[in-house]
Protein backbone atom coordinates (compact mmCIF):
# COMPACT_ATOMS: atom_id res chain seq x y z
CA UNK A 1 0.00 0.00 0.00
CA UNK A 2 1.75 3.47 -0.89
CA UNK A 3 2.04 5.79 1.88
CA UNK A 4 -1.65 8.08 2.93
CA UNK A 5 -2.87 10.58 0.75
CA UNK A 6 -2.55 13.88 1.72
CA UNK A 7 -6.46 15.24 1.99
CA UNK A 8 -7.75 19.20 1.37
CA UNK A 9 -11.10 20.05 2.56
CA UNK A 10 -12.50 22.69 0.02
CA UNK A 11 -15.45 24.89 -0.14
CA UNK A 12 -14.13 26.38 -3.40
CA UNK A 13 -15.78 26.82 -7.13
CA UNK A 14 -14.41 23.20 -8.71
CA UNK A 15 -13.77 25.19 -11.84
CA UNK A 16 -10.70 26.76 -9.73
CA UNK A 17 -9.41 23.68 -7.88
CA UNK A 18 -6.29 22.84 -8.78
CA UNK A 19 -5.91 19.03 -8.98
CA UNK A 20 -4.71 16.56 -12.09
CA UNK A 21 -8.43 15.16 -12.14
CA UNK A 22 -11.56 16.54 -10.83
CA UNK A 23 -14.44 13.57 -10.26
CA UNK A 24 -18.28 14.97 -10.76
CA UNK A 25 -20.60 11.71 -10.04
CA UNK A 26 -23.57 11.36 -12.29
CA UNK A 27 -26.62 9.98 -12.45
CA UNK A 28 -28.88 8.34 -14.55
CA UNK A 29 -31.10 10.59 -17.01
CA UNK A 30 -27.57 12.93 -16.91
CA UNK A 31 -28.81 14.26 -13.71
CA UNK A 32 -25.87 15.73 -11.60
CA UNK A 33 -26.32 16.35 -7.85
CA UNK A 34 -25.16 20.25 -6.37
CA UNK A 35 -23.51 23.18 -8.27
CA UNK A 36 -20.24 21.41 -9.13
CA UNK A 37 -21.39 20.31 -12.62
CA UNK A 38 -23.16 22.67 -14.26
CA UNK A 39 -20.42 25.39 -12.14
CA UNK A 40 -17.73 23.58 -14.37
CA UNK A 41 -20.10 22.69 -17.54
CA UNK A 42 -20.55 26.48 -17.88
CA UNK A 43 -16.66 27.40 -17.15
CA UNK A 44 -15.75 24.92 -19.88
CA UNK A 45 -18.72 26.36 -22.16
CA UNK A 46 -20.99 23.86 -22.43
CA UNK A 47 -18.18 21.22 -23.20
CA UNK A 48 -19.69 18.75 -20.53
CA UNK A 49 -23.11 18.17 -21.88
CA UNK A 50 -21.83 18.25 -25.65
CA UNK A 51 -19.93 15.78 -24.90
CA UNK A 52 -22.27 13.49 -22.87
CA UNK A 53 -25.17 13.99 -25.81
CA UNK A 54 -22.62 13.04 -28.41
CA UNK A 55 -21.15 10.05 -26.31
CA UNK A 56 -24.37 8.77 -25.13
CA UNK A 57 -23.31 9.27 -21.55
CA UNK A 58 -26.33 8.68 -19.37
CA UNK A 59 -24.96 8.05 -15.73
CA UNK A 60 -25.28 4.37 -16.01
CA UNK A 61 -23.66 3.06 -12.90
CA UNK A 62 -19.97 2.01 -13.66
CA UNK A 63 -19.62 4.16 -17.06
CA UNK A 64 -17.02 7.25 -17.26
CA UNK A 65 -16.16 10.32 -19.55
CA UNK A 66 -13.05 11.77 -19.46
CA UNK A 67 -12.40 15.00 -20.82
CA UNK A 68 -8.92 16.88 -21.27
CA UNK A 69 -9.62 21.04 -20.25
CA UNK A 70 -6.76 22.45 -22.43
CA UNK A 71 -6.07 25.12 -19.36
CA UNK A 72 -9.98 26.45 -19.31
CA UNK A 73 -10.15 25.53 -15.90
CA UNK A 74 -7.78 24.55 -13.15
CA UNK A 75 -8.35 20.87 -13.50
CA UNK A 76 -6.08 19.26 -16.14
CA UNK A 77 -9.08 16.57 -16.57
CA UNK A 78 -12.43 16.57 -15.64
CA UNK A 79 -14.13 12.94 -15.59
CA UNK A 80 -17.67 12.64 -15.03
CA UNK A 81 -18.70 8.67 -13.37
CA UNK A 82 -21.52 7.30 -13.58
CA UNK A 83 -23.34 6.60 -10.29
CA UNK A 84 -26.55 4.66 -11.67
CA UNK A 85 -29.68 6.08 -10.11
CA UNK A 86 -29.89 8.78 -7.82
CA UNK A 87 -32.23 7.43 -5.99
CA UNK A 88 -31.06 4.28 -4.96
CA UNK A 89 -27.45 5.68 -4.01
CA UNK A 90 -26.60 5.44 -0.59
CA UNK A 91 -23.81 6.31 1.60
CA UNK A 92 -22.63 2.73 1.32
CA UNK A 93 -22.06 3.31 -2.26
CA UNK A 94 -19.56 5.90 -1.25
CA UNK A 95 -16.33 3.77 -1.20
CA UNK A 96 -16.46 2.39 -4.60
CA UNK A 97 -17.01 5.48 -6.25
CA UNK A 98 -13.95 6.67 -4.09
CA UNK A 99 -11.82 3.95 -5.29
CA UNK A 100 -12.90 4.53 -8.45
CA UNK A 101 -11.81 7.71 -8.67
CA UNK A 102 -8.14 7.04 -7.44
CA UNK A 103 -8.13 4.01 -9.77
CA UNK A 104 -8.21 6.29 -12.33
CA UNK A 105 -5.98 8.69 -11.65
CA UNK A 106 -3.65 6.09 -10.83
CA UNK A 107 -3.49 4.78 -14.22
CA UNK A 108 -3.45 7.82 -15.57
CA UNK A 109 -0.30 8.67 -13.77
CA UNK A 110 -1.48 11.55 -12.40
CA UNK A 111 -0.08 12.84 -8.67
CA UNK A 112 -3.84 14.42 -7.17
CA UNK A 113 -7.31 14.59 -7.81
CA UNK A 114 -10.09 15.61 -6.40
CA UNK A 115 -13.72 14.46 -5.97
CA UNK A 116 -17.01 16.73 -5.71
CA UNK A 117 -18.41 15.44 -2.79
CA UNK A 118 -21.21 18.12 -3.32
CA UNK A 119 -22.36 15.88 -6.05
CA UNK A 120 -23.05 13.52 -3.90
CA UNK A 121 -27.01 12.79 -2.85
CA UNK A 122 -27.31 12.76 1.00
CA UNK A 123 -23.65 13.71 1.62
CA UNK A 124 -24.43 16.99 3.11
CA UNK A 125 -26.56 15.69 5.25
CA UNK A 126 -23.90 13.77 7.45
CA UNK A 127 -20.72 15.36 5.40
CA UNK A 128 -18.41 13.34 8.16
CA UNK A 129 -19.79 10.17 7.52
CA UNK A 130 -19.35 10.22 3.52
CA UNK A 131 -15.67 11.95 4.43
CA UNK A 132 -15.30 8.24 6.25
CA UNK A 133 -16.46 6.39 3.84
CA UNK A 134 -14.83 8.74 0.88
CA UNK A 135 -11.59 8.31 2.19
CA UNK A 136 -11.87 4.28 2.71
CA UNK A 137 -12.70 4.15 -1.10
CA UNK A 138 -10.02 6.37 -2.02
CA UNK A 139 -7.05 4.84 -0.33
CA UNK A 140 -8.17 1.65 -1.31
CA UNK A 141 -7.98 2.40 -4.85
CA UNK A 142 -4.50 2.79 -5.27
CA UNK A 143 -3.99 -0.99 -3.71
CA UNK A 144 -1.68 -3.52 -5.97
CA UNK A 145 0.00 -6.29 -4.78
CA UNK A 146 2.73 -5.85 -6.53
CA UNK A 147 5.61 -6.79 -4.39
CA UNK A 148 6.96 -10.04 -6.42
CA UNK A 149 6.50 -8.19 -9.97
CA UNK A 150 9.75 -6.20 -11.59
CA UNK A 151 10.29 -4.22 -14.96
CA UNK A 152 7.73 -2.49 -16.43
CA UNK A 153 4.73 -4.61 -14.76
CA UNK A 154 5.55 -2.82 -11.90
CA UNK A 155 3.58 0.68 -11.65
CA UNK A 156 3.11 1.68 -8.45
CA UNK A 157 0.27 4.60 -8.17
CA UNK A 158 1.97 8.13 -8.12
CA UNK A 159 -1.12 9.56 -6.38
CA UNK A 160 -0.12 11.54 -3.72
CA UNK A 161 -2.89 13.87 -2.67
CA UNK A 162 -6.88 14.11 -3.24
CA UNK A 163 -8.97 16.81 -2.75
CA UNK A 164 -12.65 16.84 -1.64
CA UNK A 165 -14.56 19.85 -2.89
CA UNK A 166 -17.50 20.47 -0.84
CA UNK A 167 -16.73 19.43 2.32
CA UNK A 168 -15.13 22.31 4.68
CA UNK A 169 -12.57 21.33 7.19
CA UNK A 170 -12.84 21.06 10.80
CA UNK A 171 -12.18 18.52 13.65
CA UNK A 172 -15.21 16.34 13.18
CA UNK A 173 -14.06 15.92 9.42
CA UNK A 174 -10.57 15.44 10.08
CA UNK A 175 -11.81 12.42 12.64
CA UNK A 176 -13.43 10.79 10.10
CA UNK A 177 -10.85 10.80 7.31
CA UNK A 178 -8.38 9.30 9.91
CA UNK A 179 -11.10 6.46 10.69
CA UNK A 180 -11.36 6.17 7.02
CA UNK A 181 -8.00 5.97 6.06
CA UNK A 182 -6.87 3.49 8.98
CA UNK A 183 -9.96 1.37 8.47
CA UNK A 184 -8.32 1.49 4.72
CA UNK A 185 -4.64 0.44 5.69
CA UNK A 186 -6.31 -2.34 8.14
CA UNK A 187 -7.61 -3.75 4.82
CA UNK A 188 -4.91 -3.25 3.00
CA UNK A 189 -3.16 -5.23 5.15
CA UNK A 190 -5.07 -7.93 5.03
CA UNK A 191 -4.79 -7.84 1.46
CA UNK A 192 -1.49 -7.68 1.58
CA UNK A 193 -1.00 -11.35 3.95
CA UNK A 194 -3.66 -13.10 2.24
CA UNK A 195 -2.19 -12.37 -1.56
CA UNK A 196 1.32 -13.85 0.01
CA UNK A 197 2.27 -17.43 -0.97
CA UNK A 198 1.85 -19.76 1.38
CA UNK A 199 5.27 -20.51 1.87
CA UNK A 200 5.75 -16.74 2.74
CA UNK A 201 2.44 -17.31 5.18
CA UNK A 202 3.13 -20.17 7.08
CA UNK A 203 1.74 -20.20 10.73
CA UNK A 204 4.99 -19.13 12.38
CA UNK A 205 5.15 -16.18 10.19
CA UNK A 206 1.91 -15.18 10.29
CA UNK A 207 2.53 -15.64 14.87
CA UNK A 208 5.25 -12.65 13.83
CA UNK A 209 3.44 -10.73 11.93
CA UNK A 210 0.89 -10.77 14.83
CA UNK A 211 3.47 -10.21 17.30
CA UNK A 212 4.72 -7.05 15.43
CA UNK A 213 1.31 -5.71 15.39
CA UNK A 214 0.94 -6.24 19.12
CA UNK A 215 4.65 -4.32 19.64
CA UNK A 216 3.38 -1.42 17.45
CA UNK A 217 0.04 -1.14 18.88
CA UNK A 218 0.49 -1.60 22.34
CA UNK A 219 -1.77 -5.24 22.88
CA UNK A 220 -0.99 -8.16 24.80
CA UNK A 221 -0.12 -10.73 23.25
CA UNK A 222 0.09 -14.61 23.58
CA UNK A 223 1.59 -17.48 20.88
CA UNK A 224 1.69 -20.96 21.53
CA UNK A 225 2.78 -23.55 19.92
CA UNK A 226 2.10 -27.32 19.68
CA UNK A 227 3.33 -28.41 23.39
CA UNK A 228 1.30 -25.90 25.00
CA UNK A 229 -1.19 -26.32 22.74
CA UNK A 230 -1.68 -30.36 23.82
CA UNK A 231 -1.70 -29.20 27.24
CA UNK A 232 -5.02 -27.34 26.54
CA UNK A 233 -6.39 -30.23 24.75
CA UNK A 234 -6.34 -28.57 21.42
CA UNK A 235 -6.10 -31.71 20.15
CA UNK A 236 -8.53 -31.23 17.07
CA UNK A 237 -6.75 -28.24 15.93
CA UNK A 238 -3.39 -30.40 16.34
CA UNK A 239 -4.64 -32.85 14.44
CA UNK A 240 -5.36 -31.13 11.66
CA UNK A 241 -1.94 -29.82 11.97
CA UNK A 242 -0.14 -33.29 12.14
CA UNK A 243 0.54 -33.60 8.09
CA UNK A 244 2.22 -30.80 7.42
CA UNK A 245 6.35 -30.14 8.33
CA UNK A 246 5.10 -26.75 9.61
CA UNK A 247 4.54 -26.53 13.09
CA UNK A 248 0.91 -24.76 13.86
CA UNK A 249 0.69 -21.67 16.07
CA UNK A 250 -1.97 -20.37 18.68
CA UNK A 251 -2.04 -16.49 18.77
CA UNK A 252 -4.40 -14.64 20.95
CA UNK A 253 -3.83 -10.75 20.63
CA UNK A 254 -5.82 -8.80 23.54
CA UNK A 255 -6.84 -5.00 23.81
CA UNK A 256 -7.86 -4.43 27.30
CA UNK A 257 -9.17 -0.45 27.68
CA UNK A 258 -10.08 0.94 30.99
CA UNK A 259 -13.63 0.93 31.77
CA UNK A 260 -14.31 -1.43 28.87
CA UNK A 261 -18.52 -2.05 28.16
CA UNK A 262 -18.02 -5.09 26.69
CA UNK A 263 -15.80 -8.25 26.17
CA UNK A 264 -15.77 -9.31 22.28
CA UNK A 265 -13.52 -12.41 21.02
CA UNK A 266 -12.91 -12.46 17.50
CA UNK A 267 -11.82 -15.73 15.86
CA UNK A 268 -10.28 -16.05 12.49
CA UNK A 269 -9.85 -19.19 10.81
CA UNK A 270 -5.95 -19.42 9.77
CA UNK A 271 -5.14 -22.19 7.87
CA UNK A 272 -2.19 -20.85 6.14
CA UNK A 273 -2.60 -23.85 3.16
CA UNK A 274 -5.57 -26.17 2.53
CA UNK A 275 -4.71 -29.39 0.48
CA UNK A 276 -7.63 -31.01 2.04
CA UNK A 277 -5.11 -33.24 3.47
CA UNK A 278 -6.04 -36.78 2.81
CA UNK A 279 -9.45 -35.93 1.45
CA UNK A 280 -7.22 -34.35 -1.09
CA UNK A 281 -8.75 -31.36 -3.00
CA UNK A 282 -8.57 -31.45 -7.18
CA UNK A 283 -5.29 -29.54 -8.41
CA UNK A 284 -7.13 -26.54 -9.42
CA UNK A 285 -9.43 -26.07 -6.70
CA UNK A 286 -6.12 -25.75 -4.32
CA UNK A 287 -4.61 -23.19 -6.62
CA UNK A 288 -5.91 -20.02 -4.49
CA UNK A 289 -5.83 -21.91 -0.80
CA UNK A 290 -3.23 -19.74 0.58
CA UNK A 291 -6.27 -17.81 1.24
CA UNK A 292 -7.92 -20.37 3.70
CA UNK A 293 -6.12 -17.83 6.48
CA UNK A 294 -8.30 -14.44 5.55
CA UNK A 295 -10.43 -15.03 8.62
CA UNK A 296 -6.98 -15.37 10.82
CA UNK A 297 -6.08 -12.42 9.01
CA UNK A 298 -8.59 -10.05 9.39
CA UNK A 299 -8.68 -10.57 12.77
CA UNK A 300 -5.38 -9.75 13.15
CA UNK A 301 -5.89 -6.39 11.66
CA UNK A 302 -8.95 -5.36 12.64
CA UNK A 303 -7.52 -5.07 16.49
CA UNK A 304 -4.62 -2.89 15.27
CA UNK A 305 -7.37 -0.69 13.49
CA UNK A 306 -9.63 -0.56 16.36
CA UNK A 307 -6.58 -0.10 18.74
CA UNK A 308 -5.66 3.10 17.03
CA UNK A 309 -8.49 4.24 16.68
CA UNK A 310 -9.39 3.87 20.26
CA UNK A 311 -12.44 1.35 20.89
CA UNK A 312 -14.76 1.29 24.08
CA UNK A 313 -15.02 -2.34 24.10
CA UNK A 314 -12.38 -5.03 25.28
CA UNK A 315 -10.89 -7.24 21.95
CA UNK A 316 -9.33 -10.39 21.64
CA UNK A 317 -8.27 -11.66 18.47
CA UNK A 318 -7.58 -15.57 18.33
CA UNK A 319 -5.96 -17.59 15.63
CA UNK A 320 -5.48 -20.99 15.49
CA UNK A 321 -2.96 -20.90 12.92
CA UNK A 322 -2.17 -23.90 10.49
CA UNK A 323 -1.51 -25.79 7.50
CA UNK A 324 -3.81 -28.78 6.24
CA UNK A 325 -1.31 -31.25 4.43
CA UNK A 326 -1.61 -35.35 3.49
CA UNK A 327 2.09 -35.76 4.79
CA UNK A 328 2.39 -39.07 6.53
CA UNK A 329 1.57 -38.11 10.13
CA UNK A 330 -2.18 -37.12 9.22
CA UNK A 331 -5.19 -37.28 10.71
CA UNK A 332 -7.56 -39.71 8.57
CA UNK A 333 -11.11 -40.35 7.99
CA UNK A 334 -12.62 -42.18 10.93
CA UNK A 335 -10.31 -41.29 13.26
CA UNK A 336 -11.71 -40.05 16.76
CA UNK A 337 -10.34 -36.81 18.14
CA UNK A 338 -11.78 -34.82 21.50
CA UNK A 339 -10.61 -31.34 21.76
CA UNK A 340 -10.70 -28.45 24.05
CA UNK A 341 -14.32 -28.47 24.25
CA UNK A 342 -14.52 -32.26 25.68
CA UNK A 343 -16.34 -32.99 22.43
CA UNK A 344 -15.65 -36.10 20.43
CA UNK A 345 -15.73 -35.43 16.51
CA UNK A 346 -15.47 -38.21 14.20
CA UNK A 347 -13.39 -37.20 11.38
CA UNK A 348 -15.28 -37.83 8.18
CA UNK A 349 -13.86 -35.45 5.84
CA UNK A 350 -10.21 -34.24 6.45
CA UNK A 351 -11.24 -31.44 4.11
CA UNK A 352 -13.63 -29.85 6.48
CA UNK A 353 -10.96 -28.81 8.85
CA UNK A 354 -11.59 -25.42 9.55
CA UNK A 355 -14.67 -26.13 11.59
CA UNK A 356 -11.83 -28.17 13.64
CA UNK A 357 -9.55 -25.65 14.16
CA UNK A 358 -12.17 -22.65 15.02
CA UNK A 359 -13.87 -25.57 17.64
CA UNK A 360 -10.64 -25.33 19.82
CA UNK A 361 -10.26 -21.80 18.88
CA UNK A 362 -13.65 -21.08 20.12
CA UNK A 363 -13.29 -23.34 23.57
CA UNK A 364 -10.69 -21.20 24.07
CA UNK A 365 -12.34 -18.10 24.08
CA UNK A 366 -14.66 -19.28 26.32
CA UNK A 367 -12.19 -19.21 28.78
CA UNK A 368 -11.97 -15.13 28.54
CA UNK A 369 -15.65 -15.10 29.74
CA UNK A 370 -16.35 -12.87 26.50
CA UNK A 371 -20.02 -10.92 26.09
CA UNK A 372 -19.93 -11.97 21.99
CA UNK A 373 -17.84 -14.05 20.19
CA UNK A 374 -17.70 -13.68 16.31
CA UNK A 375 -16.08 -16.01 14.09
CA UNK A 376 -14.99 -15.19 10.63
CA UNK A 377 -13.97 -18.04 8.06
CA UNK A 378 -13.23 -19.06 4.31
CA UNK A 379 -15.38 -22.01 5.74
CA UNK A 380 -17.60 -23.31 2.59
CA UNK A 381 -17.99 -23.78 -0.81
CA UNK A 382 -21.73 -23.92 0.12
CA UNK A 383 -21.47 -20.48 0.89
CA UNK A 384 -20.51 -19.63 -2.19
CA UNK A 385 -23.10 -21.67 -4.13
CA UNK A 386 -25.71 -20.19 -1.85
CA UNK A 387 -24.75 -16.66 -2.06
CA UNK A 388 -22.04 -16.46 -4.83
CA UNK A 389 -18.82 -14.68 -4.56
CA UNK A 390 -19.58 -11.43 -3.54
CA UNK A 391 -21.55 -12.42 -0.76
CA UNK A 392 -20.79 -13.33 3.19
CA UNK A 393 -23.24 -15.41 4.46
CA UNK A 394 -23.68 -14.53 8.80
CA UNK A 395 -25.43 -16.84 10.99
CA UNK A 396 -25.55 -17.26 14.88
CA UNK A 397 -27.11 -18.09 18.24
CA UNK A 398 -27.92 -14.47 18.31
CA UNK A 399 -30.34 -12.97 15.89
CA UNK A 400 -29.67 -9.03 17.67
CA UNK A 401 -25.90 -9.42 17.00
CA UNK A 402 -26.22 -11.00 13.82
CA UNK A 403 -28.44 -8.16 13.06
CA UNK A 404 -25.83 -5.87 14.69
CA UNK A 405 -23.43 -6.76 12.39
CA UNK A 406 -25.67 -7.22 8.94
CA UNK A 407 -26.65 -3.34 9.80
CA UNK A 408 -22.74 -2.76 9.92
CA UNK A 409 -21.99 -4.04 6.31
CA UNK A 410 -24.99 -2.54 5.29
CA UNK A 411 -23.39 0.94 6.42
CA UNK A 412 -19.68 0.23 4.65
CA UNK A 413 -21.27 -1.26 1.56
CA UNK A 414 -20.02 -4.93 2.34
CA UNK A 415 -22.64 -7.33 0.84
CA UNK A 416 -23.78 -10.29 3.86
CA UNK A 417 -26.59 -12.09 4.38
CA UNK A 418 -28.35 -14.06 6.84
CA UNK A 419 -28.57 -17.40 6.94
CA UNK A 420 -30.46 -19.52 9.23
CA UNK A 421 -29.04 -22.19 11.60
CA UNK A 422 -31.88 -24.95 11.03
CA UNK A 423 -31.36 -27.55 13.72
CA UNK A 424 -33.14 -30.70 11.84
CA UNK A 425 -29.45 -30.09 9.58
CA UNK A 426 -28.03 -31.56 12.46
CA UNK A 427 -29.05 -34.98 12.41
CA UNK A 428 -26.41 -35.15 9.08
CA UNK A 429 -23.85 -34.63 12.06
CA UNK A 430 -24.73 -37.50 14.03
CA UNK A 431 -22.20 -40.11 14.57
CA UNK A 432 -22.29 -43.66 15.86
CA UNK A 433 -19.00 -43.87 17.31
CA UNK A 434 -18.22 -40.02 19.12
CA UNK A 435 -20.55 -36.73 19.88
CA UNK A 436 -20.44 -35.82 16.24
CA UNK A 437 -19.21 -35.81 12.74
CA UNK A 438 -17.22 -33.20 11.36
CA UNK A 439 -18.75 -32.99 8.33
CA UNK A 440 -22.63 -33.77 7.22
CA UNK A 441 -24.69 -34.36 3.90
CA UNK A 442 -23.62 -31.78 0.64
CA UNK A 443 -26.82 -30.29 1.34
CA UNK A 444 -27.19 -27.00 3.63
CA UNK A 445 -23.73 -27.43 4.08
CA UNK A 446 -23.24 -23.89 5.19
CA UNK A 447 -25.35 -24.14 7.63
CA UNK A 448 -24.15 -27.55 8.98
CA UNK A 449 -20.78 -25.92 9.42
CA UNK A 450 -22.53 -23.27 11.81
CA UNK A 451 -24.65 -25.65 13.59
CA UNK A 452 -21.19 -27.75 14.30
CA UNK A 453 -19.40 -24.51 15.60
CA UNK A 454 -22.12 -23.72 17.58
CA UNK A 455 -21.89 -26.41 20.12
CA UNK A 456 -18.47 -24.77 21.09
CA UNK A 457 -19.94 -21.23 21.68
CA UNK A 458 -20.87 -22.30 25.10
CA UNK A 459 -24.82 -20.86 24.73
CA UNK A 460 -22.55 -17.36 24.59
CA UNK A 461 -23.95 -14.73 21.87
CA UNK A 462 -22.14 -16.00 19.06
CA UNK A 463 -22.13 -15.10 15.41
CA UNK A 464 -20.62 -16.86 12.18
CA UNK A 465 -19.34 -15.06 9.09
CA UNK A 466 -18.35 -17.36 6.07
CA UNK A 467 -16.41 -15.17 3.79
CA UNK A 468 -15.74 -17.95 1.67
CA UNK A 469 -16.74 -16.15 -1.28
CA UNK A 470 -16.06 -12.74 -1.02
CA UNK A 471 -12.51 -12.84 0.54
CA UNK A 472 -10.85 -12.93 -2.86
CA UNK A 473 -11.65 -11.65 -6.28
CA UNK A 474 -10.92 -12.51 -9.76
CA UNK A 475 -11.35 -9.65 -11.10
CA UNK A 476 -11.23 -5.52 -9.62
CA UNK A 477 -14.37 -4.11 -8.75
CA UNK A 478 -15.91 -1.21 -6.49
CA UNK A 479 -13.26 -1.10 -3.87
CA UNK A 480 -12.22 -4.73 -4.31
CA UNK A 481 -8.92 -5.33 -6.34
CA UNK A 482 -8.01 -8.80 -7.78
CA UNK A 483 -6.72 -11.36 -5.57
CA UNK A 484 -7.13 -10.63 -1.47
CA UNK A 485 -10.06 -8.70 -0.82
CA UNK A 486 -10.02 -7.48 2.93
CA UNK A 487 -13.56 -8.44 3.38
CA UNK A 488 -15.46 -8.03 6.32
CA UNK A 489 -12.63 -6.10 8.43
CA UNK A 490 -14.47 -2.89 7.18
CA UNK A 491 -17.87 -4.25 8.53
CA UNK A 492 -15.89 -5.16 12.20
CA UNK A 493 -14.44 -1.81 12.37
CA UNK A 494 -18.05 0.00 11.84
CA UNK A 495 -19.80 -2.75 14.41
CA UNK A 496 -17.01 -2.16 17.23
CA UNK A 497 -16.97 1.65 17.27
CA UNK A 498 -20.41 2.11 16.53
Amino acid sequence: MPSPLTLRFLVDDPARVQTGLLAIPVFEGGRAHGGAFEAVNGALGGLLRALMAEESFSGKADSQLVVHTHGKIAAARVALFGAGSADAFDFSDIPALGARVTRLASRLGLTSAALCASGIPRAADDSARATRLAVLGAELGRYAFDKYLTGERKKPSKLLELALVGVAEGAEIEVAATRGRRTAAAVAQVRDWVNEPAIEMTPSKLAAHAEAVAKTRGLDCRVLGPSECKKLGMNLFLGVSLGSAEEPRFIHLAYKPAGAKKRIALVGKGVTFDSGGLSLKPAQSMEDMKTDMAGAATVIATIAAVAELGCAHEVHAIVAATENMPGGRAYRPGDVITGMGGKSIEITNTDAEGRLTLADALAYALTLQPDEMIDIATLTGACVVALGHDIAGVMGSDPALVDRILAAAKRVGEPMWPLPLHDRLKETLKSEVADMKNSGERWGGAITAGLFLRDFTGGKPWAHLDIAGPSSSEKEHGIIAKGGTGFSVATLVEYLLA
